[in-house]
């Protein structure tokens, strides 16, 4: 008899130990059920080990290095004799952050009594799924199953060979740093890469393939992105071709690609879209109503926070819970210099929604705290429901912007007010504050702006 033969009965199979799998298997233990867990490469999947924490932990670094000019540290009678920076040193930093975070989510798996398996699944039928492993194979039969299989680098014209060409995660591994590179893309991971290698002081040209660098943000926020890009030393050139792109290495940001064509799923008569997503309903099931999927694998937008929370839903409904996944809104962060934020509409978005708006807009220059933390760029929008005041999305341009959107994401969600948000004390100085003064403008209320009215009524 081969070993696998004999099918092991799951109460919850998952198979995908990213930030949706092994989220999912402990919401689900946590439900009163047996997970079995299944992953084929290391716990924590991309997100962990190759894309979100490595490269943040590289942006982390290398704006300590940024924030150590000479130039802006004199200003603050600060004297610097000479500041470098070693690469390797810094992956290995870099590395520790991963290791440590990993272990960390062993220690969870291990802790919930959830049963690991290593191996790449995939399906026999509707009722069962066997797991390729190095040295053995298993055959699993589920009462529920959730895929978190996740995604990799969409195709494109170029082969990748991680030395010329080469995916973001390949770039983040780079053995030596390169003198000049190449960035091709639009979205949030382009322009991070961009600004983490330009920090080191390579030469980086970034390849826009549109007219403008991150699609639905507002044009304002964005012309400050470009002009903190430019400052770094970043060649921005629009309306360029992944054929116009002959300088290498050469690293593209072109989406992602769900990682479902192992899995067999014709077999199972799972449904798979045209782009090899797994369909969905809002309660994560596909079309088998005992099979979910979560996270990269379902076509949604490449973001952990996204991923995390199908995974609890997911857990949920299989437990016999009343659950979705219905958010209102879904906050990005772009970790430029500095930070840019968004949640919820953009003021061309919400007019194209029917919307008709009232905006609130506050430099961060007139802001106590950023004057302090030595910068002076940036700027908070709002957007609200002229009708009600409701608060509809935001953007946030300056330090710590990141820290700062949930609060906005937190306003939106409990439908408040420009009202609600100026009623609220915020603590002096801090950066919070710019909400606040931007939800005053919004409303004719502005304190720490000069406005034509009080121009005109001083004058």
């Amino acid at each position: 008899m081969v070993v696998g033969d004999v099918p092991t009965a799951a109460d919850v199979l998952v198979v995908g130990a990213g930030p949706a799998g092994y989220v999912a298997a402990i919401r689900a233990t946590q439900l009163g059920r047996h997970v079995t867990l299944v992953e084929s490469g290391p716990i924590g999947g991309t997100c962990l080990n190759r894309g979100c924490i490595p490269l943040k932990a590289l942006l982390a670094a290398t704006e300590r290095y940024q924030q150590t000019d000479q130039e802006d540290l004199a200003a603050m009678g600060i004297h610097v004799s000479s500041v470098s920076c070693d690469w390797n040193e810094m992956q290995k930093w870099k590395q520790s952050i991963v290791e440590r975070l990993a272990e960390g989510v062993h220690r969870l798996i291990s802790g919930q009594h959830i049963e690991y398996v290593q191996g790449t699944g995939r399906f026999l039928n509707g009722q069962e799924i066997r797991v390729e492993g190095e040295q053995h194979s298993y055959r699993f039969t589920f009462t529920n199953c959730i895929f978190a299989v996740g995604a990799e680098a969409a195709p494109c014209e170029l082969s990748y060979d991680g030395v010329q060409v080469l995916t973001p995660e390949q770039a983040l591994a780079l053995p030596t740093l390169p003198s000049t590179l190449s960035v091709y893309g639009n979205d949030y991971i382009a322009l991070e890469l961009a600004t983490l290698f330009a920090r080191l002081g390579v030469a980086v040209k970034l390849h826009v393939p549109g007219d403008r660098l991150l699609n639905n943000v507002d044009p304002a926020a964005l012309r400050l992105v470009q002009a903190g890009l430019r400052k770094l030393g970043v060649q921005v050139m629009m309306q360029i071709t992944l054929a116009d792109c002959t300088e290498r290495p050469l690293v593209i940001s072109n989406g992602a690609q769900p990682r479902t064509a192992g899995l067999h799923p014709e077999v199972a008569g799972l449904h798979i879209n045209e782009v090899g997503a797994i369909t969905v309903n809002m309660m994560q099931q596909s079309n088998l109503p005992h099979v979910y999927a979560v996270g990269d694998c379902t076509g949604s937008l490449s973001l952990a926070n996204i991923a995390i929370k199908q995974g609890k839903v997911a857990a949920e409904v299989a437990s016999g819970q009343r659950s979705q996944f219905a958010p209102l809104v879904t906050p990005l962060v772009v970790h430029t210099t500095p930070e840019l934020a968004t949640v919820g509409y953009s003021a061309e978005e919400a007019v194209r929604a029917g919307y008709k708006i009232t905006t609130g807009r506050f430099p961060l220059a007139a802001n106590g705290r950023v004057l302090s933390l030595g910068t002076d760029s940036g700027v908070a929008l709002v957007i609200a429901n002229a009708e009600n005041e409701t608060l509809l999305g935001a953007t946030l341009f300056g330090p710590r912007a990141g820290d700062l959107i949930g609060q906005v994401a937190l306003a939106i969600e409990m439908g408040a007010t420009l009202t609600d948000l100026t009623e609220v004390l915020y603590a002096h100085p801090s950066l919070s504050e710019i909400i606040q003064e931007s939800a005053e403008q919004a409303l004719g209320q502005a304190i720490h702006l000069l406005t034509k009215s009080t121009q005109a009524t001083t004058s």
